[in-house]
């Protein structure tokens, strides 16, 4: 490519010097000034000439031939090669110089050769039959006649007045004319070297037995690779073609310069320097990089402690005023009591006094005959008459009285009302207050409830006048029956019943019953599954995904952020999932009590936790998995195993909190395994399946019992109903002997208790044996249909399970009808919510951060160290070992970033949160990689390698090698699983 790029400018250059030689008579100091400007005026036209064949020929390299040429062939600057060729003789330029066919036929032959041989093919003036001394390297002849320099396609005969080449030109070994040689080169006359017999420095012998043929000027001009005889040496530079100078003190000057170039220090640059050390320049950046990137990192620390520590002041305060708040008012309700039941006594005994004084009075005017009778005037026990301290407290117990259903906070030490309500709460104090205040007034109002069970929605009557009823969801299903679409194997059979707002329910069974399947079909997340039967919201016929943005589902995994606080996770959601009409006052109420009902209070600052780092314990975690559904108050909360892995007062804990959403007319359901007797009467229904997706029971927790002993299936004394039930089914206990049923019988006689259809293949497997229907129960096919499967049709089936699963999923996430008359915040707000939430999460991983640097900075050492630039190669293998270097090391870096969030990300999509948010989030946050890891990788490279090229250039294209992997990264993150897309 270099001799391609070489050869292309020498054409146009040549036939530039011939044109503008061509208008010009003979040479002399006069006419420097007409062939110069004549040179510049040719140049233009034969640019445009030549223009379209060197972008057919070597436009890979070449895009604007003005630019290349004002580059590296004007020599207006300094021409004086052309006047002392001119007066060297009776030499006639014109006559000398190449034309447009012999500059072509040259430059094809190094286009051929890529430039590795010295001499061209045998032409019209030298071959086999005709070799002059103008043929011989360095030397040159005269035309024969007039020339038309610009004549394409004639080669003109050269054979009279043979001589060297003039300096700046050089004679092809095989050509009898001169080309001028480019900026850059240096080509002097050569002198023989009587030791070596060759003339320097061109390396070419004359030819032996010619006494009169002496050395002459260049032989050729190529690439750098082919080689260096005619480019300025390093340690000197040429400002025109036959000038050399020594480069001074403090420049250096490569190979090829034509001026000197100014090093960053004095001292970094001796004499004939052909390159600056710049090795100190690089520790210093490298010290300045590390001290930032070190600030960065405590920085961000300690902004983020700065920052819990003022909320946590915040919130320690507000606690501390709205508990003085609420035992002011209990001070003053007991005060009241003891004073209204002193006053009823004080009343009544001066009542009898003014009574026994009145009858006196009167009785003493009547016996004066009349007269003016006196007024009574009754004693006034006003609390007004006290001192100014009592006056104070009163007024405050009073203002606490008569404001007790309020949204407003008070100051207990001033006795004033203050006016937080939750609307007009700004500050983060103040919004602290209200949320502190709301929930200190519900837990009041839970205590007069357990003495007044009469009392309902307790946490509405604790909020404001402008109380927000959350929609009330019903869903019922009819026949429910779900087949794999490939396979078709039944997980659900003929499931009928209703769940009910407010109320919670408990679904339970043995393993293999399709519990979670059952409450996946009822969230419409059942994916890869044929489903018949009917679903309906509110008694109408709707799709359940159209209500998402009200749904909550709280998966059997615990799939919390890690690297976030409690309270950071619920705020995210709280903020991503609440209506958007909803003041952060509000919001944060609703995160305030979600964590307070979760006893989550004494970790809610801690955080959840990863696999490298420990965090909460298990059980923490397990509730802030339910908290995140809770926070976006939802009308219907689905749970998978909420409580598997708590001890009892965990999941006692846990199932107080979810009574409370229920209160608020919340449906919650939930799959339980083996609870507590207390636990489990905190139930209000149970649904109770069989293998295979059977219904054994559908009801009231309370009526279940009830409903087995009149199948004379019993529960023995201290047994826990449910254990025992699933024991049953599992066929781990039989069941005592006047059981009026077996218990492969269950799921039929609870159709038939409630009237249910039955669908035929029931009926026939009951009136049978009974072990074919407790195949079916198991949801197996038949032995003799398992039989006739192939493996290939087996395998088929599979694969249609997986397809049909996908394709469900993606139409799940990309519906876009909306029930729920929720407006949660557009893609730009959840985009600024993401993006916070990212930057945290980097910011905690600043470690990782800082050893990926660590990594690109000993890459940049080593390649820097290895790939030494050459003149030759321009440190072509170094930039190859960047690439490579840089692509893999980011690469790494850009898989993290979606692969170990994918499960989470699938849960936030579910959910309604915006996906596009979610990407451009993490892909602003990247572009901090995508700026600094260049900078940190070059820190190293540049100043250990030295390469030709400028800092900043190597900057802009790492920076686009960086962005165009990261964008490679991305695709395999999200398109293969973690440990395949490092693979690939």
């Amino acid at each position: 490519m270099a001799a391609a790029a070489a050869a292309a400018g020498s054409l146009l250059f040549a036939l530039v010097v011939l044109c503008a030689l061509a208008g010009a008579d003979s040479a002399g100091p006069n006419a420097l000034s007409g062939v110069t400007s004549a040179l510049n005026a040719r140049l233009k036209n034969l640019t445009d000439t030549f223009a379209s064949q060197v972008r057919q020929e070597l436009g890979y390299c070449i895009q604007d031939t003005d630019r290349e040429w004002n580059t590296t062939f004007n020599f207006s600057s300094d021409p004086a090669f052309l006047v002392n060729c001119m007066m060297q003789g009776d030499l006639d330029l014109r006559q000398r110089v190449c034309t447009a066919a012999e500059l072509k036929f040259y430059f094809q032959s190094i286009l051929y050769t890529s430039g590795k041989k010295n001499y061209v093919k045998p032409n019209k003036n030298c071959n086999l039959t005709a070799w002059i001394d103008g043929c011989e390297p360095g030397w040159g002849c005269t035309a024969d006649h007039e020339v038309d320099l610009e004549d394409a396609n004639n080669f003109p005969s050269r054979t009279l007045d043979c001589s060297g080449c003039c300096p700046g030109f050089f004679c092809p070994h095989g050509l009898t004319c001169m080309i001028p040689c480019p900026l850059g080169a240096y080509c002097p006359q050569s002198t023989l070297n009587e030791t070596t017999g060759v003339c320097d420095p061109y390396n070419y012998q004359p030819p032996p037995g010619k006494t009169n043929h002496t050395c002459g000027g260049a032989d050729r001009w190529s690439d750098v690779m082919s080689t260096d005889d005619v480019f300025c040496p390093a340690g000197y530079y040429c400002p025109s073609t036959i000038t050399k100078l020594d480069c001074s003190s403090g420049y250096y000057c490569r190979k090829g310069s034509t001026s000197q170039t100014k090093c960053l220090s004095k001292g970094s640059c001796k004499p004939n320097s052909a390159t600056q050390d710049i090795t100190i320049f690089g520790a210093m950046l490298v010290g300045a990089l590390s001290l930032m990137l070190l600030v960065i990192y405590n920085f961000s620390d300690q902004l983020l402690t700065n920052r819990e520590k003022r909320q946590a002041k915040s919130r320690e305060a507000a606690v501390k005023h709205a508990r003085e708040t609420v035992q002011a008012r209990e001070r003053w309700k007991s005060a009241k009591d003891v004073a209204k039941k002193h006053a009823g006594s004080l009343q009544n005994s001066l009542s009898r006094t003014f009574s026994r004084k009145k009858t006196l009075r009167t009785h003493e005017s009547s016996k004066e005959g009349g007269g003016g009778g006196l007024h009574a005037t009754e004693p006034d026990a006003d609390p007004s008459k006290e001192s100014g301290g009592k006056k104070n407290n009163t007024d405050m117990m009073r203002s606490l009285e008569d404001n007790h259903g309020k949204d407003e906070g008070f100051n207990v030490e001033a006795g004033e009302k203050k006016k937080t309500k939750g609307k007009h709460a700004h500050t983060q104090s103040q919004i602290f207050q209200y949320a502190y205040g709301q929930i200190e007034k519900e837990k009041a109002l839970e205590l007069e409830l357990e003495q007044q069970p009469n009392l309902l929605g307790v946490i509405s009557m604790a909020t404001d006048e402008d109380v927000r009823a959350r929609p009330r969801i019903e869903i019922a299903f009819k026949d429910l029956t779900l087949t794999l679409k490939g396979s078709k194997k039944k997980l659900l059979r003929s499931v009928t019943g209703k769940l009910m707002p407010g109320r919670v329910a408990a679904v339970m069974g043995p393993s293999g019953a399709g519990k979670t399947t059952f409450l996946s079909a009822i969230a419409g997340k059942a994916t890869g599954c044929a489903a018949s039967g009917t679903i309906l919201i509110n008694g109408k016929i709707e799709p359940i995904r159209a209500y998402k943005k009200i749904i909550g589902f709280v998966p059997q995994d615990d799939i919390v952020h890690g690297n976030l606080t409690v309270q950071e996770n619920f705020w995210f959601n709280a903020r991503c999932r609440l209506p958007v009409e909803m003041s952060k006052a509000e919001k944060v109420l609703v995160v305030e009590r979600v964590i307070d009902a979760l006893g989550l209070q004494p970790v809610r600052d801690s955080l959840v936790g990863t696999v490298e780092q420990r965090g909460i314990s298990g059980g923490q975690r397990k509730r802030v998995n339910v908290g995140l559904e809770m926070v976006m108050e939802p009308s219907v909360l689905i749970l998978d195993e909420p409580t598997s892995g708590l001890d009892s007062a965990s999941s006692l804990l846990l199932l107080r909190a979810l009574r409370r959403e229920a209160v608020e007319g919340v449906n919650i359901s939930m799959v339980v395994h083996q609870p507590s007797y207390t636990l489990y009467n905190m139930f209000d229904d149970l649904i109770l399946l069989a293998k295979g997706g059977l219904t054994v029971y559908h009801g009231p927790v309370k009526k279940v019992e009830e409903y087995f002993q009149g199948l004379g299936i019993v529960v023995p004394d201290r047994v826990n109903p449910p254990d025992y039930y699933i024991d049953i089914l599992e066929l781990i206990v039989k069941p005592n002997t006047n059981a009026a049923v077996d218990v492969k019988d269950l799921p039929l006689r609870w159709m038939l208790h409630n009237g249910y259809e039955v669908p035929r293949d029931m009926l026939q497997s009951a009136s049978g044996s009974g072990s074919s229907f407790s195949r079916e129960a198991g949801g197996h096919a038949s032995h003799e249909a398992e039989s006739k499967k192939s493996a290939v049709g087996e395998l088929w089936g599979n694969l249609r399970d997986i397809l049909g699963q996908k394709k469900d999923e993606f139409d799940y996430n990309k519906s876009s009808e909306d029930l729920s008359n929720r407006k949660t915040p557009g893609i730009l707000r959840q985009y600024k919510y993401y993006l916070g939430r990212c930057g945290k999460q980097r910011l905690r991983e600043a470690r990782i951060q800082g050893v990926d640097f660590l990594i690109l900075g000993l890459a940049g050492i080593c390649l820097g160290t290895l790939a030494k630039v050459s003149d030759e190669t321009f440190g072509a293998l170094g930039y190859t070992y960047t690439v490579i270097a840089v692509s893999l090391l980011c690469m790494i870096g850009a898989l993290r970033s979606f692969s170990l969030e994918k499960i989470h990300y699938w849960r936030e999509r579910a959910s309604g949160m915006s996906s596009l948010a979610y990407f451009l989030s993490k892909d602003t946050i990247d572009h901090f990689n995508t700026i600094v890891k260049p900078i940190v990788y070059l820190s190293m490279f540049y100043f250990f390698n030295n390469p030709r090229s400028s800092i900043w250039e190597n900057y802009i294209v790492l920076v686009a090698v960086v962005y165009c992997v990261t964008g490679i990264g991305y695709t395999f993150a999200i398109f293969f699983l973690p440990g395949s897309a490092q693979l690939v």
